[in-house]
């Protein structure tokens, strides 16, 4: 059991502010926090060019640009999907790792795509157009929704760009955010799996490290490598401790604002349905893989994913289950209700609404096993599943004015959808039987036979003969057969495909369950939610950082060590000298054998991994770690699992993110791979390795 992580300080605050806290916009950046604690100034043109230089894996991560020639960097793990895509039997990149030697060698990804921030506008008033105080929550939320089509495709259509509404403060503001777009993407090295997840799951979310979690990019344009508006030169210094440093990345979803309705809610009710899921379709995968080395492979990626959600689950639970976490949470929302029910003017403007939220999320406890797994989760680990839904609802959605479309099908998001739907990676059957067998047996274990979804589904067979009869009848692996039945909504309705006979028999259930969370649970949070950042505002201003949504925020923090819960001191960063005593040989700390060939040539007091108190999420992976000269100094790859429970109320008293030294990787590239083309693309000219570690880490 994790002990109650919340320092003392941090709990006499009234505004939630605390350490290094913070995931901060890039047009409301932390100036004056950072100029009083670390006397550095931070400049426009400074935040300008880590803006320009930062890339969104839009599969789920981050990276950056650190070459004028296109070199995109990121970690391993977030790379893993186009390595897995390009593997094969005969060639498995993942086990045994890739490095182009020469331009023509880069391997092309075939669904992968990049996204560089090139502007942000405020658009509420625009989102908010002919919404008026008496207008019916859902009614008012179709409106956003409309308005919010109707701006991202001007937008597109004007400037070329991708163009995404982002709601912040559950809506009390919403930002225009536009992208240019990379599609044509290319591998350019990555090391093998055993050293990029060294100490596999059991380590993950812990420290010390030892991971070289990294892989390289390139992307194109034109044909040609592309020529980045800026990026990030490589530090000849590398990482320091007490170095104050900044992490641009794109963090994922975050609970800090989040009201106590909705924090019980994940705690009681989402968190634990989504646990039991991921662990009966780990179990399904570890049963897949362990029949051959082959179904290892295939399986690799997707049990990698559903490990580290399910770890993270572990964390996130941790913390609504700690009393402590739970009434400092408490103590916040009970000062900002009292403030506003102490103001008549606020009372009558605002002091209703934490009780629209709370009616509404127990509302949505009724329904929301359903609406999880028939809709929200439905897909999860089945590629065939995924994309039979995704050509039934295009091919609906695309006849529909674009105000009136599910959101995932707004015109100025087509194009990305398409490259996904159209990708020529390969599709792996006897996986998808076994994942779609798991699903099937879970919906009959949570709702039982007599449920008409779990019937249809079934017809009296096992789950896993329903999967296999599903499976096999479809030919949506084929491209060309997924073009055929995305050309009109009448050829997706009446396609004998196994799989679209699958997705229609989920599709008007799960239809009709999301339209209830939108227009009973979404629409009052766009409502009552967005009112309680309203009063947030005007009880303490608006100099405060929303909640993450997958778009580009600032971190920052010092590199430093902690003492964890034992008391003990826990080193900044740790070295190869401490891998190789690590390594046993057998897995998950087994060493690739290039890694054990090359110790002779090892520097083995190089860092190689490190921690630091930047306020980081899942999303964040690939961030670049960048020092005040705007230099690359590492590599964001996890958090230790102190730092899980930050999801909801920040600390940074034990939390940390962690991170690969950028001396560890230019000594990895020299000494391992003598990757001699990258290290000169990245100017590694000089050793990377300044000041080396004392050899007891």
């Amino acid at each position: 059991m994790i002990r109650s992580i919340l320092p003392a300080a941090c709990l006499t605050l009234a505004l939630p502010l605390c350490g290094d806290e913070g995931m901060w916009l890039f047009n409301q950046p932390p100036r004056q926090q950072i100029r009083e604690k670390y006397g550095f100034e931070l400049s426009q043109t400074f935040l300008d060019h880590m803006r320009s230089a930062s890339v969104r894996f839009n599969n789920g991560g981050s990276g950056s640009f650190v070459s004028p020639h296109g070199l995109v960097f990121t970690n391993h793990h977030v790379g893993i999907d186009c390595i897995q895509k390009i593997s094969s039997k005969e060639n498995d990149l993942i086990a045994r790792g890739f490095e182009a030697k020469t331009q023509a060698e880069e391997r092309s990804c075939p669904d992968l795509e990049l996204n560089v921030l090139l502007s942000v506008e405020d658009v509420t008033e625009k989102v908010e157009e002919g919404v008026k105080p008496s207008t019916p929550k859902a009614e008012a939320q179709r409106l956003r929704s409309a308005n919010t089509a109707r701006l991202e495709s001007e937008c597109t259509k004007a400037t070329g760009a991708r163009c995404d509404v982002v709601p912040l403060f559950s809506g009390g503001q919403y930002h225009l955010y536009r992208y240019k777009k990379y599609t044509d993407v290319r591998l350019v090295f990555a090391p093998e799996f055993d050293i990029a997840f060294f100490g596999g799951d059991p380590d993950n979310f812990t420290y010390p490290r030892f991971n070289l979690d990294v892989s390289f990019f390139r992307a194109y344009e034109d044909g040609q490598p592309a020529k980045p508006a800026a990026w990030f030169p490589w530090s000849q210094e590398g990482a320091q401790e007490n170095e104050l440093s900044f992490v641009p990345g794109n963090p994922g979803t975050t609970g800090r604002l989040a009201t106590m309705a909705e924090l019980e809610f994940a705690r009681d009710t989402a968190y634990p349905l989504v646990y039991r899921r991921l662990a009966s379709l780990i179990a399904t995968l570890k049963g897949f893989s362990a029949r051959n080395a082959e179904n290892e492979r295939i399986a690799r990626d997707n049990l990698f994913g559903q490990q580290n959600s399910y770890k993270a689950y572990t964390g996130f639970l941790s913390g609504l289950r700690d009393p402590n976490l739970m009434n400092r949470k408490r103590e916040q929302e009970g000062k900002l209700r009292d403030a506003v029910l102490s103001d008549p003017a606020k009372k009558a403007e605002y002091g209703n609404v934490w009780n629209e939220v709370a009616a509404a999320y127990k509302d949505y406890a009724t329904f929301a096993k359903p609406y999880y797994l028939y809709e929200r989760y439905a897909t999860r680990g089945s590629e065939m599943l995924r994309l039979g839904r995704d050509l039934l609802r295009y091919a609906e959605e695309k006849q529909k004015p674009d105000a009136d479309r599910l959101k995932e099908y707004h015109e100025s998001g087509l194009a990305s959808l398409e490259q996904e739907m159209f990708s020529p990676a390969p599709i792996h059957p006897a996986m998808e039987i076994a994942v779609l067998a798991d699903y099937f047996a879970f919906l009959r274990q949570e709702f039982g036979t007599a449920d008409p979804t779990v019937k249809a589904i079934m017809k009296g067979r096992t789950p896993a003969r329903a999967a296999a009869a599903f499976v096999n009848s479809s030919k949506i692996a084929d491209v060309a057969v997924r073009k055929r039945i995305a050309a009109s909504a009448e050829a997706a309705r009446t396609s004998t495909d196994g799989m679209m006979v699958l997705a229609r028999l989920l599709d008007e259930r799960a239809r009709q369950l999301r339209k209830q969370y939108e227009d009973r649970v979404e629409a009052v949070e766009r409502s009552s939610a967005a009112r309680i950042a309203r009063a947030r505002f005007a009880v303490y201003g608006s100099n405060e950082y929303p909640d993450a949504t997958f778009t580009l925020r600032l971190a920052y923090g010092a590199t430093k060590g902690y003492r964890n819960s034992k008391g003990e001191t826990v080193p900044w960063a740790t070295t190869f000298e401490g891998l190789y005593r690590r390594a046993t040989g057998k897995d998950p700390y087994r060493l690739p054998p290039s890694w054990v060939a090359a110790k002779p040539a090892v520097r083995l007091n190089t860092p190689f991994n490190f921690v630091g108190t930047a306020d980081t999420h899942g999303g964040n992976s690939g961030s670049p770690t960048i020092n005040t000269k705007g230099e690359v100094i590492g590599i964001l790859f996890d958090g230790n699992i102190e730092g899980l429970p930050n999801r909801f109320l920040f600390t940074d008293e034990m939390a940390r993110s962690v991170h690969v030294a950028s001396q560890g990787i230019i000594e990895a590239l020299r000494a391992v791979y003598k990757a001699d083309r990258l290290l000169a693309e990245l100017g590694a000219t000089g050793t990377g390795v300044k000041r080396a570690l004392p050899s007891s880490r």
